[in-house]
């Protein structure tokens, strides 16, 4: 489980980029973070695996305080908490496999990591990966010989062979063609329902979103302004996340609303 508690984030230039955030998340979940560019979305996302920290507040997962964690600790709760970004973040000169055994470095000595060895069990979770997002016939390609598509199951495969709890995805279909995002986002769903694996998805594309998510974030302004199932995304609801107000002929009520503008 992962929970917010009045969590903010301020950066040293002033900006508030995330302020009175109360959330929980549970395991096995499909989350997506919808709202507009700097609303505030990739800062949520990145506090829960420390890539970014809080300026106040508790986060925590499974119980544990986040910020408490030092070192060895917070490696650890990243080999948890596998991340998928936009960029894909892959050595394109070289096959698939040694971008998917990547994720064992940590788990490796200095020298194993230098002359670049990996044990047979170690490269057969790799290939297990590969299989899982369905490009095992590719493990010895080179990656700058796949298309965006395949790329980005590269990406996803490395982090499943990490194991994790928990998938961060950081727009990760914002490269790709309509085609090829929607294929990538049948991975995610395939992955969560089958692996019990939680994802919480900073996504742009809204039809996307509530096509494949359980459970919609709206963020504006760094805050919550609704939280609740993408079956119950309105018209209305997507004014109050991406405009900031609704139609002054409805009033808004129910628990889904977390913050009225």
């Amino acid at each position: 489980m992962i929970e917010f508690i009045n969590v903010e984030k301020t950066y040293p230039n002033g900006i508030k980029a995330l302020q009175h955030l109360n959330l929980k998340i549970e395991q096995g979940e499909f989350v997506a973070v919808i709202g507009l560019s700097g609303a505030g979305k990739s800062t949520l996302i990145r506090c829960i695996n420390r890539m970014h920290d809080i300026t106040a507040g508790q986060l925590l997962v499974d119980e544990t305080d986040v910020t408490h964690l030092r070192g060895k600790q917070v490696r650890d709760l990243r080999r948890r908490i596998g991340m998928i970004f936009q960029s894909f973040n892959l050595v394109t000169r070289v096959s698939v496999i040694q971008n998917v055994l990547v994720s064992f470095a940590p788990d490796n000595t200095f020298w194993r990591n230098l002359i670049g060895f990996y044990t047979k069990q170690q490269k057969i979770q790799a290939l297990e990966a590969l299989d899982k997002v369905g490009i095992l016939d590719k493990a010895y390609t080179r990656v700058d010989q796949l298309s965006g598509g395949q790329q980005q199951r590269v990406a996803l495969a490395r982090t499943l062979a990490q194991n994790p709890d928990i998938i961060l995805a950081d727009e990760p279909i914002a490269s790709l063609d309509p085609v090829t995002a929607k294929l990538v986002m049948n991975d995610f769903k395939r992955i969560n329902l089958d692996m019990n694996i939680s994802i919480i998805m900073n996504i742009h594309h809204v039809e996307m979103a509530l096509a494949y998510a359980d459970r919609v974030i709206g963020v504006r302004k760094g805050e919550v302004v609704f939280d609740g199932r993408s079956a119950d995304v309105t018209d209305e609801i997507l004014g109050v996340i991406y405009r900031g107000h609704q139609e002054e002929e409805h009033t808004m009520h129910g628990e889904n609303y977390a913050h009225v503008q």
